[in-house]
């Protein structure tokens, strides 16, 4: 999934852009909770450099850029932790990036 092509199509403002954003995050974040991908997976698919490059320079949100930082290093915690210590950090992540989630869009609502 590429953000470069996806959000610019969108036909959306910047604000509509960081909505959809959102959303779209959001849908990472309860497939990485409900197990139905994983981390790596994650990271590969969404996660990766050129998204990250994309809510940077293009987007210019700080909170959209934290909910990139926070998801490239999903991968990460099961590399330096213990498994049980991973995934509770592991949910802890995920539950921060929901967050900020609902932050876009509460900044969207206010917005509109």
């Amino acid at each position: 999934m590429n953000l470069d092509k996806l959000l610019p199509r969108s036909g959306k403002s910047r604000s509509g852009q960081l909505g959809l954003f959102a959303v779209l995050n959001l849908g990472m974040v309860e497939s990485l909770a409900n197990g139905a991908i994983g981390a790596a997976d994650a990271l590969r698919v969404f996660y990766h450099a050129d998204n990250c490059l994309f809510v940077r320079k293009e987007l210019h949100d700080k909170t959209a850029d934290a909910i990139m930082s926070h998801g490239v290093q999903l991968a990460d915690l099961f590399d330096v932790l213990p498994i049980e210590e991973a995934r509770r950090e592991f949910q802890r992540e995920l539950a921060t990036m929901r967050a900020l989630c609902l932050k876009l869009l509460e900044k969207k609502r206010l917005v509109a």
